[in-house]
């Protein structure tokens, strides 16, 4: 089966850029600094926080020697970090809403997740506060029985 001259001309075309873009590349290859490499680019971090081009190797383990102190360092719970307020929007289908703190009137929010008893619209409830990548939220929120 006879080529066409165009199909012809195209094919001897194509192989020219091949032909070309292999030469580039062989060309920045051979062109390519030393200083460009992944290996020379990174930097490390030592155990006292400074930079190095070497990586470190902490050999160092941190144990506590005493698991009783360790426990009594946590903040015990206490009275002000349970806060009182009430439901200013729930929406049972979708699962979240809003309680305003009696104190500050801010308004947090509240996911169903968060609740260890059924709640709705205008209910007086106790919860607490936990920071979350999208801000302060109301979690272990629970009816106040007053």
């Amino acid at each position: 089966m006879a080529e066409t001259w165009n199909k012809k001309e195209r094919e001897r075309k194509k192989q020219q850029k091949r032909k070309e873009k292999e030469e580039r590349r062989l060309e920045r290859k051979n062109n390519a600094r030393d200083g460009n490499n992944l290996e020379n680019m990174l930097a490390y971090l030592d155990e006292n926080g400074n930079l190095s081009s070497t990586p470190s190797v902490l050999t160092k383990k941190i144990k506590s020697k005493n698991t009783e102190t360790d426990e009594h360092k946590k903040p015990a719970k206490t009275e002000e970090s349970v806060r009182k307020g009430t439901v200013r929007f729930f929406d049972q289908s979708k699962g979240y809403g809003f309680i305003e703190e009696d104190k500050t009137q801010k308004s947090f929010f509240v996911h169903i997740n968060s609740l260890t008893h059924q709640i709705k619209k205008e209910d007086k409830v106790m919860f607490e506060i936990e920071m979350t990548h999208k801000g302060a939220s109301a979690v272990k929120v629970e009816l106040d029985d007053q």
